[in-house]
């Protein structure tokens, strides 16, 4: 089983990976699965990774499960798979600065990151994509503390990756991707959240809506990592990956809303806003100029789409359900 099957909804670029020997952590995540089918269309050889093993009739797609936090398991996983590319989306996400959160993030995020470098720099490969964020500080901010265990990992992990780079010339590009939403998405996302309740005929409680950020379509997303991988000449940059355009969460909501065509009305400030939030608007330059890459979906585009695939996954899941 692969999870369920998620659209391919926009016409992506032709494109030809046969024979190019893959590896995706976080195979089984939002941005992961995506990923994987989007590489899977384009012929590649995937060996996809995820933290429980799953099995997979398809011809050019092995699962398998590894521990990436240590050193051992993550040397044989690269000398086994032998990977040309890798993209390592996986670890564990979360935005919460209780200290319960830092040993998880550290080890899944910086640990398996150095790991993952580590091995692929030794084995050599050609490129290895590494997820940044756009809440990260700019590589130039000297005293600068991240708010939370996640986004210290996460920094950590993009100042390693261009220690690595500077070093010993490992082929390692960073992206970091926007505020991404679309089909898949866990419910404990905004837009699924929304969708979700208003399907049920709720009222979502919401915060403010004040959170600004720069939404971008899954499919847009995938196109723009995987262009960073087979770009030529952009080792060792720092690729922002969005719109450029910063929306609010209570317009999102609101354009979800009227998309729906429901009288229900979501409660703003019915909870609290997550304290130091930062809206960040992705630098589309560098994309545009050296992966030749823009985001093509508008934001009323992409939430038709996901709303269009929600009703229909929601109304299959109704019909099977006992009577």
């Amino acid at each position: 089983m692969i999870g369920p099957t998620l659209p391919n909804t926009t016409e992506a670029p032709r494109l030809s990976l046969s024979g190019t020997r893959v590896l995706v952590t976080g195979a089984s995540g939002f941005l992961g699965s995506h990923l994987v089918q989007r590489l899977r269309s384009a012929g590649a050889e995937i060996y996809a990774l995820s933290r429980s093993p799953r099995e997979s009739s398809e011809r050019h797609l092995q699962w398998l499960s590894a521990d990436l936090g240590d050193w051992r398991a993550t040397s044989e996983l690269l000398a086994t798979t032998r990977p040309d590319l890798v993209f390592h989306f996986g670890g564990f996400v979360t935005a919460t600065p209780d200290i319960g959160a830092v040993r998880p993030t550290f080890e899944s995020l910086l640990g398996s990151t150095v790991n993952l470098l580590t091995a692929a720099t030794e084995l050599g490969c050609r490129r290895v994509i590494l997820p940044g964020s756009m809440m990260e500080p700019p590589a130039t901010a000297v005293d600068v503390t991240p708010m939370s265990p996640y986004m210290t990992a996460k920094w950590a992990a993009s100042t390693y990756a261009r220690m690595f780079h500077a070093l010993y010339r490992t082929p390692v590009v960073i992206v970091r991707p926007s505020m991404t939403y679309g089909p898949g998405q866990p419910r404990t996302r905004l837009v699924p959240h929304v969708l979700a309740e208003l399907l049920r005929g709720e009222a979502p409680k919401m915060s403010s809506g004040k959170m600004e950020a720069d939404w971008t379509y899954i499919d847009d997303m995938t196109d723009g990592i995987v262009a960073a991988a087979l770009a030529p000449g952009v080792d060792g940059l720092t690729i922002d990956l969005g719109t450029g355009h910063i929306t609010t969460a209570r317009e999102v909501v609101e354009l979800v809303v009227e998309l729906l065509g429901t009288s229900i009305r979501p409660v703003f400030g019915a909870l609290p806003d997550r304290p130091g939030e930062r809206s960040h608007a992705a630098d589309t330059r560098t994309a545009r100029e050296r992966l030749g890459w823009t985001a093509a979906t508008s934001l009323r585009e992409g939430l038709r789409r996901t709303i269009e695939w929600f009703q229909t996954v929601s109304g299959t899941l109704a019909s099977r359900s006992p009577k």
